[in-house]
This record gives structure tokens, sequence and C-alpha cells, in this order.
């Protein structure tokens, strides 16, 4: 037991449990590379990334750090440092290079050996089914996300996997960050496809919520004995001020943005006040008969949580109001603005919390704010299956990478879960992102989060050289001693 100087309440903090999942994370696209090799059809990652301006200088996963060749040295290095649970992601193009059909079987091996690796040297493998990269072949027959379709071809991908690794792979993740890959495919168009459209937005993430409900359903009968939940990207949202009219604001954003969906994959069911404005709206989506019968039978075993940051809302007036903002994918600092729904809520700015170079805000005890709600709403365990910070390291010239500035992040959130566990919360792990720096999405290699830096930049060839940082050899005291050694 650890006495808590930091904390208001307990006079004692309790231990981490003593089976807790130290881990680390990653998803396919962002590590993988081989992108168009041993048989793996194109996603929709691959044609995006082609459309000049999409991302950071126009980079791509064609070999993003190459662990597809790699991942024996990866799960090497994984092991040196004690990693307890290792979470990735499987392309679905690698196994269903049209998004259905035939197997692919190269595919099936690639992470057949990556499980088995993983388990030799005892690393609990969890296996994320959607990580964003949706065969294109779907997406050109029929919209993909945008069909009922998708319900079929996503589940009978999901089960070919429950039937390959099921009898090794204990905890799985169904879909990752539904909230962002649907919004930023289909309201801001960041994503793919690309799309600008409030309606279908509501719409497609109806049916991402029917496939992840059918998945679970299915995950029953395939393992038993497992774990399956999403991962929703949660960013708790607090009021700019005292004023009665920012605290309904804060209340709008967090009934819209994390309700909408953790209700439904808790409870199987959209949250009133929600429902009510988007069908005032006209954008409610269409429910057609067993839709709501479906997404009752998707009970998850646990939330996984993906917290980065919290935001703070301030009332947004219905006439002149902010609407869309713009985001930081340059690393400027301050370069956000604003964004929001007029007469609900618009972002404001924390005085109390410092930001990253991308302006997201440094909130350590945000983390324990996200469990307890999460603990009290849904009474489920939860799984943090991504934390981390993205920053520009930098490769000394005698070889070392010093990220201070990440231990004392990560520090600062594991002393937070920890408060949270004392609160009452069950955590089963926490998988910080990521294990080795990756793709950044839109980001590109500057914006890196590994433990392992990886010699690779957005121009010229480089040769992928793995350096351990000094974070590395500092999370790996933190896994040997039980989170007791911050």
């Amino acid at each position: 037991m650890k006495k808590g100087a930091v904390n208001m309440i307990h006079k004692e903090l309790k231990a981490f449990p003593q089976n807790f999942l130290w881990g680390a994370a990653s998803a396919a696209y962002q590590v993988e590379g081989a992108w168009n090799e041993e048989g793996k059809g194109l996603s929709n990652w691959d044609q995006f990334v082609r459309i000049p301006g999409k991302t950071f200088k126009g980079t791509t996963g064609d070999t993003a750090v190459g662990h597809y060749r790699r991942y024996k040295e990866d799960v090497q290095l994984m092991a040196e440092m004690g990693l307890k649970a290792y979470r990735f992601s499987v392309a679905w193009a690698r196994i269903f290079p049209e998004g259905k059909g035939k197997v692919n079987e190269k595919g099936i091996e690639f992470y057949d050996s990556l499980i088995n690796e993983l388990i030799k040297h005892d690393i609990e493998p969890i296996v994320t089914l959607y990580h964003w990269d949706l065969p294109q072949a779907l997406q050109e027959e029929y919209g993909g996300w945008e069909s009922r379709q998708i319900i079929g071809d996503f589940t009978a991908y999901s089960t070919e996997l429950f039937k390959r690794f099921g009898d090794r792979v204990k905890y799985w993740v169904s879909l990752n960050e539904q909230n962002i890959f649907t919004m930023f495919g289909y309201r801001n168009s960041m994503h793919p496809p690309g799309v600008k459209d409030d309606k279908l937005f509501y719409q497609v993430n109806h049916h991402a919520n029917l496939a992840n409900a059918s998945v679970i359903k299915a995950f029953r009968s395939y393992v038993p004995e497992g774990k399956i939940g999403p991962s929703f990207a949660y960013t708790p949202s607090y009021p700019r001020s005292p004023e009665p009219k920012d605290i309904i604001a804060s209340e709008n954003a967090e009934e819209l943005n994390s309700h909408w969906w953790m209700d439904v994959y808790a409870w199987g069911k959209y949250p009133k006040a929600a429902w009510d404005y988007l069908e005032k709206e006209g954008l409610a989506p269409s429910l057609e008969a067993g839709d709501l019968e479906l997404l009752q039978e998707g009970k998850p075993d646990f939330m996984g949580l993906n917290y980065y940051q919290t935001a703070t809302f301030e009332a947004n007036p219905l006439d002149g109001g902010v609407s869309e903002g713009e985001m930081n994918t340059t690393g400027k600092k301050g370069t956000t603005k604003a964004s929001g729904v007029p007469g609900l809520y618009r972002t404001a700015d924390n005085p109390s919390l410092e930001k990253t170079n991308w302006d997201w805000t440094i909130d350590p005890q945000g983390l324990r704010v996200a469990l307890r709600r999460i603990t009290s709403r849904y009474q489920l365990p939860v799984l943090i299956s991504e934390n981390g910070l993205g920053e520009f390291d930098k490769l000394e010239e005698d070889g070392k990478v010093n990220d201070d500035y990440r231990i004392a992040f990560i520090r600062a959130h594991i002393q937070s879960m920890q408060e949270a566990i004392s609160d009452g919360v069950e955590l089963l792990g926490y998988c910080v992102w990521s294990f080795t720096d990756l793709l950044s999405w839109l980001n590109g290699f500057q914006k890196r989060y590994g433990f392992v830096y990886v010699n690779q930049h957005e121009e010229g060839e480089h040769d992928l050289k793995r350096t351990k940082k000094k974070s590395f050899y500092w999370y790996s005291e933190v896994i040997k001693s039980n989170g007791e050694t911050l």
C-alpha cells in the first residue's frame, strides 16, 4: 500500500491487482507496412493516403515501421521490457482481400505466428478486430459502413478470426474508436471516405453499432471463455465556468459525444435527450425491425477506454455560433480553432491545463474522472486500451532518446489509475499507445508515441532501426514492480 500525498480522499491507495495487464498497443495500418504483399487486398487507407494534401507531407503506411517483417524483433523487445500484454489489430484486407469470400491463408499465417510468438514470451495477445482499415472492395461495392450489408460481412470476418485464434486469444476488442472513424469519415471528411454529411454520419454509426453487437453475439458461441468489448475514445466534458449555461453545454457534449456511443454498448439503447434533439433536427438514424433487439444482445464484458485528453465546453449561441473548427495536424502549438454545434456547445480553453504541441490537453486527473464515470454509469470493468503522448522525439548523437516528458505523462496517468482503483474502479489493464513509434495517420512519422524509437521519417529511405528510449527502461521497472516503482 502506498501513502497518497497527491490524493484528496484516500489515506492509502489500493495496490494494482496481481494479474494486472501492463501492456502497449498498435494498429495494423500504422505499423505493418507490406501493404500489397502476400495476398493482402487494398484498404480504404491505402487509397485515401494517395489523395494529395490528405496526410502530412504525403506520408503513407506502405512501409509504416516494417512490423510485418520485423515482428519477431519487436516481440523480443517486448519480452525484454517485461510487457504483460500487447494489443494489436488485424488488417481485414489481409484475411479477406475482397472483404469477404476467399480467405488469404498467408494473412492468417502472419497473425498466427505473431500470436504464438507473444504467447511464447508470456505476453497476453489482445486482438482488435477493426482499427479503421476497411477493405476498399467493400467501400466500392456498397459504400462500406453506409450499407447494412457490412453487418454480415464484418461478422463473417470476425467469426473467422474467432475460429482461428480463439483457442489462444482471450481478450478481444471489437471496434476501435467508432466515434472517431465515423465522425472523421462522414462528418469532417478528414478520414476515408472523406464525406461531410451529418445525416449519413448518424446512419453509418448506427450500422457500426449493429455490427458491433452482432460480432459480440457471435463471439459467445466461439470463444465462451473469452472477453470482448469495444474501445471508445472517451474525452470527458468539463464546463468552462460554474454558469448554468456552460454546465448545460458540457452536459450536451457529454450526451452527444460520449453517451451516444457508450449507452448503446452497455445498455443497447440511445440516450433520450440526444435522440430527441437529433429527431427534431432530422438527423436521427432510421431503425429497422429487430435493430433494438440486436443492440440488446451485444453486451460487452468490459468497456475499452482510449483516453488522451478532456475537453472544456461553453454555451454556443444558435445564431452565429461556432461550428466546424480547425484541427492541428502539424505540431505547431496553438493552431487549433474552437469547434462546436450552434445551440448546443462550443469548445473552450481550460486555463488549468497544459497542452501538447498538437494542442491536446494534458489532464491525468481526467483519466480518473473517465474511469469513475464509466464505472458509475455502466458498472463494467475497464480496459485502458490506449493512453500515451505524441511528441517530437530526438535521437541524440550518443544514440539515446531522452523522453522524460513521456515518462512524466505516463507516471501521472498511472497515479490517476491507482486513485481510480482505490475509488472502486475494476481495471483490467493499461495499454500504452504505443510500443514502437508508428505512422500517426494524418500526422506522419514526426508525431512519436513509442517506447521504441524507429528510424523512419517523412522523406527519404530509412533503415527502420529500433532504439530503446529512456521511457522503455522506466516502464520496464513499473511493470516489474506492478506499479509500485514510478
